[in-house]
C-alpha cells in the first residue's frame, strides 16, 4: 500500500515539489496509513464477551476490561437483584460469552436455568463471593412462631463492601486474563489502578462516618450488613427479612419499637422495592423515608459506577444519620 501511495505521489508532484516537499508528504502519508490501520484494527478486534448478573458487577468489569471487553448486565433497570426472571432472549445473553460473574451465596436463583439452557461448556464463572468470609441470616421460614422452624442464609451483598470488591476485581482480572491471554498486562494496570481507587473510596467513607451521630439504622431488606460492619455501623431492624415476604403485624410492631429506641429520625428503603410499608412504619414510628440503592444502573445519574453508586449511598445515609 505504502508502495503505491510513493509512485502517486512521486507521478503528482514530481514536476512541482522539490526533493523535500516530497520527503515530507511521504512521511505524512506514512502517519496517515499507520494511524487508519490502528484504527481499523480496534475496530475489527474482537472484544471480550462478558455477562455480569448486577450493574456493580459489570461496571467493575468495565474498569478492569475498558476496550477490550463487552459486558450485558442482565438485571435491568429498576428491577430486584431477588426477584429477577430472565427471558429466553436474556437466556441466548450466555450462549457466546466468555465470562459470567455473579454475586453467588443463592442471589442469582436462576442463574442454574440459565446454564443448562446456555450449550457454552467453555464459560467461565467468576464467583464474587466465593472464598470470602460470608455473614449469615437466620429468619422465619414460614412466618414469626418458632415452632414454624427457621431459615439460615448466607448474606450476598458483598459489592457493598469496597474492600471485599478489591478481591473481585482480582477475580475478574484472572478471569480476562484467562479468557484473553494477549491482554493479561493491560488487565492487571487497570485492575492495579483501580483497586486504588476502591481503596480511596474505602478513606472517604471511613472519615466521612466519623462525622455520624447515630451508628444504628433500619433498611428495607438485608443488603448493607457487609457495608455496616466494615464501617464500624449497625443495622438495628430490617422490614423485608425475606425478599418478597411483607412482614407480619408482629415484625413491624418490633421494627417500630427499633426506630423509637435507637430515635431514627429516618429508615431506608430501597428504589428495587415498593416503598408502601416503609412509609406506614415511618408514619408510625415519626420518621421519614430515604432511599438506599444497592444496585445503581446505566441510566441512573450519579449511581452509573460503582464508586459513584457508594458515594450516593454514602451521602443518603449522611443526610439520616450525621
Amino acid at each position: 500500500m505504502i508502495f503505491y501511495t510513493n509512485c502517486f505521489l512521486l507521478t503528482v508532484i514530481s514536476n512541482t515539489a522539490t526533493i523535500e516537499d516530497i520527503k515530507y508528504m511521504k512521511r505524512f502519508i506514512v502517519i496517515l496509513i499507520a494511524v487508519f490501520l490502528s484504527f481499523a484494527h480496534a475496530s475489527f478486534a474482537e472484544k471480550i464477551k462478558v455477562v455480569a448478573s448486577i450493574y456493580p458487577l459489570g461496571d467493575v468489569t468495565k474498569q478492569v476490561g475498558k476496550d477490550r471487553v463487552s459486558v450485558k448486565v442482565m438485571l435491568p433497570p429498576g428491577a430486584s437483584e431477588h426477584t429477577f426472571e430472565p427471558t429466553p432472549l436474556d437466556m441466548m445473553e450466555m450462549k457466546d460469552a466468555k465470562i459470567f460473574v455473579k454475586a453467588g451465596a443463592g442471589l442469582e436463583f436462576w442463574a442454574e436455568k440459565m446454564m443448562k439452557v446456555s450449550v457454552n461448556k467453555k464459560l467461565i464463572i467468576v464467583e464474587a463471593t466465593s472464598g470470602l468470609q460470608l455473614i449469615r441470616h437466620v429468619h422465619s421460614h414460614a412466618g414469626d412462631s418458632e415452632e414454624k422452624g427457621h431459615q439460615e442464609s448466607a448474606d450476598p451483598h458483598v459489592w457493598l463492601d469496597p474492600v471485599l470488591m478489591k478481591t473481585v476485581v482480582d477475580k475478574i482480572q484472572k478471569a480476562l486474563s484467562n479468557a484473553d491471554p494477549g491482554g493479561e498486562a493491560y488487565y492487571r494496570e487497570n485492575a492495579e489502578k483501580y483497586k486504588k481507587d476502591l481503596d480511596g473510596l474505602h478513606s472517604e467513607i471511613v472519615n466521612r462516618v466519623k462525622g455520624f451521630k447515630s451508628r444504628e439504622y433500619v433498611t428495607f431488606h438485608p443488603a448493607w450488613n457487609y457495608f455496616s460492619k466494615r464501617f464500624g455501623l449497625k443495622v438495628a431492624g430490617v422490614i423485608e427479612e425475606s425478599p418478597g415476604r411483607e412482614p407480619s403485624p408482629k415484625h413491624i410492631a418490633r421494627i417500630v419499637s427499633e426506630i423509637k429506641r435507637i430515635k431514627a429520625r429516618v429508615i431506608f428503603a430501597e428504589p428495587q422495592f415498593n416503598p408502601k410499608i416503609a412509609e406506614v412504619i415511618a408514619k408510625e414510628a415519626g420518621a421519614k423515608v430515604l432511599f438506599l440503592d444497592p444496585i445503581g444502573g446505566a441510566d441512573v445519574k450519579g449511581r452509573d459506577t460503582y464508586i459513584g453508586l457508594m458515594r450516593y449511598n454514602l451521602s443518603i445515609m449522611e443526610e439520616g444519620m450525621k
